[in-house]
């Protein structure tokens, strides 16, 4: 379970699943983008899913189905340093989890949620720009594939299941309801993990713990909707748990990844947009964060192109203000490759200017 701090309506920090994760670290504050949709009803297999609606027993049969169905599908996965969750994608073997479970790992065991001897895995490739990594286990026979759902039909208020190992509690499933779509949260650096900037996020009140990352989020058609990996804690509460706020990357996306993953050994099309700068927080004389320095330009990306120089700071995006990398990583995570932005810059000199820029693509390594 990996920590951010995301400008939600109260300052919270967002917690990834692993149970190694350090808990209080923050990142700067960032603002999530994108709009919820609106509420919609979910009807669970064999009942009416509404409270007053329909029968307790008639959810309870429904959430008895799911788990039945789609636990066989995660496992465990523990490394050197720590254990996280997976869901198996194929026959073959492969399971789809998070880049920050399996760290800087390249063999690793996993069980099967349900239960039955470990087996050794191996890492395939890893895409921690998007904190998502395929594994594959040596010995595939029995491995059951999970079903995957079409993540741009997620809709708020779907009740929904959180199947994984928290805190090495294996086979252990929460319950809630889609909050919101279409977030995009920051993680901050840690050993073994650069951060990651999700887009179109699924926010979730079913409980998130560590050990979760890299499990199922699923909805009552038996289908995961998306692999869970952030949770909030609240730093007013010096670190406690912020309930019923969890992020999930969107199935559409994991899918998408993993299957390049498979198919080309690395990830060939990350669909991201790219400034194409490395920078850092630049802190002001006030003690607050006034902007991004650039500290190297790539060559022949679009920063380097629109006359963007080592040593300026980057202080918007489209006129929105960008006080932190996160900030920065955040706006440009919402964006598509090929689009134009207008770049604001304090220049080394001091003198402002605003330069246009065409995103490059973010790289798959």
């Amino acid at each position: 379970m990996r920590k951010i701090v995301a400008g939600l309506a109260a300052a919270v920090l967002l917690t990834g699943c692993g149970p190694f994760s350090s808990v209080g670290a923050q990142s700067p504050t960032a603002a999530p983008a994108g709009t919820p949709a609106p509420p919609a009803a979910s009807t669970p297999p064999g009942g009416s899913a509404a409270p007053g609606g329909g029968s307790a027993t008639g959810l309870e049969s429904a959430y008895e189905q799911v788990i039945t169905t789609v636990l066989p599908s995660i496992v465990q996965i523990t490394t050197k340093v720590g254990l996280g969750s997976g869901v198996v994608i194929d026959d073959a073997g492969h399971i789809v989890t998070n880049a920050h479970v399996v760290g800087e790992a390249t063999q690793m065991t996993v069980a099967i949620a349900t239960g039955g001897a470990e087996r050794s895995a191996r890492l395939v490739s890893a895409f921690p720009a998007g904190d998502l990594a395929v594994i594959k286990v040596d010995d595939p026979k029995g491995l059951q594939p999970a079903r995957f759902g079409d993540s741009s039909k997620v809709r708020v208020g779907q009740m929904v299941l959180a199947m994984g190992n928290p805190l090495g509690l294996s086979g252990s499933v929460t319950e809630g309801i889609v909050s919101a779509v279409g977030r995009t949260v920051s993680e901050p650096q840690e050993s073994g993990s650069p951060g990651a900037t999700i887009a179109n996020a699924i926010q979730t009140s079913a409980a998130i713990n560590p050990g979760n990352s890299g499990g199922a989020l699923v909805n009552l058609s038996n289908e995961v909707i998306g692999i869970p990996t952030l949770a909030a804690t609240n730093p007013d509460l010096g670190g406690g748990a912020a309930p019923g706020i969890g992020f999930a990357i969107p199935s559409n996306t994991a899918v998408d990844i993993a299957n390049q993953i498979i198919k080309d050994g690395k990830v060939t099309n990350s669909h991201r947009a790219a400034l194409g700068i490395r920078g850092s927080t630049v802190v002001g004389n006030d003690g607050e964060p006034s902007g991004v320095g650039v500290a190297r330009v790539e060559p022949g990306g679009g920063a380097a192109k629109a006359g963007i120089r080592s040593g300026d700071v980057i202080v918007s995006v489209n006129g929105k203000q960008t006080p932190t990398i996160a900030t920065l990583t955040e706006t440009i995570a919402a964006l598509r490759p090929g689009a134009k932005v207008k770049v604001g810059l304090l220049r080394a000199d001091g003198s402002d200017a605003t330069v246009e820029v065409t995103l490059g693509q973010l790289p798959g390594e």
